[in-house]
């Protein structure tokens, strides 16, 4: 039996240290699915198909031909399930996003007992690192070429016009 598992998050934008996750994630698992969560009280930088369109571009050089790109809106254990998926991944990146990532585990696990939350520690280099951190440094015209996927830097510089 192969193994699929869902990589929920807004991913707005997707970062180095998102990738770190996935790659690893694809290397542990059969299939991975990275799906970019459309949160209707949120008004995104990129829209849908921007951050689709992001994630495949972000991906395609990886070895492993096993990451699926997609997008949902609802509630993700519905969606998790399907996707024929018995886990989904959650990356963390320091002690402070465990309690909200737990409380979150824990949810999920009430609304689907048989589907898994499996944690991945980001490297430490990407400790720091958020989209939203990314998107303050980029509005302002810094360079975030070292810490976004090279097409994702492009589209930052122009989203706030510095091309």
């Amino acid at each position: 039996m192969k193994t699929r598992v869902v990589y929920p998050g807004s991913f707005d934008p997707v970062t180095n240290g998102h990738l770190d996750i996935i790659t690893r994630a694809a290397s542990v698992f059969d299939e991975l699915v990275v799906s970019v969560f459309i949160n209707p009280n949120k008004d995104p930088l990129f829209s849908r198909k921007e951050r689709e369109d992001l994630l495949r571009q972000s991906v395609k050089n990886l070895s492993d031909n096993n990451i699926e790109i997609d997008s949902f809106c609802g509630l993700t254990m519905k969606y998790v399930k399907s996707q024929n998926a018995s886990a989904l991944i959650r990356g963390l990146r320091a002690v402070s996003d465990f309690e909200g990532e737990f409380q979150m585990a824990s949810m999920n696990k009430q609304l689907d007992e048989d589907i898994e939350t499996i944690f991945f520690m980001t490297d430490t280099k990407y400790a720091f690192l958020s989209s939203s951190v990314v998107k303050e440094v980029a509005q302002f015209g810094g360079d975030v070429s070292d810490i976004v996927p090279g097409c994702v830097s492009q589209a930052l510089r122009e989203k706030y016009g510095f091309n």
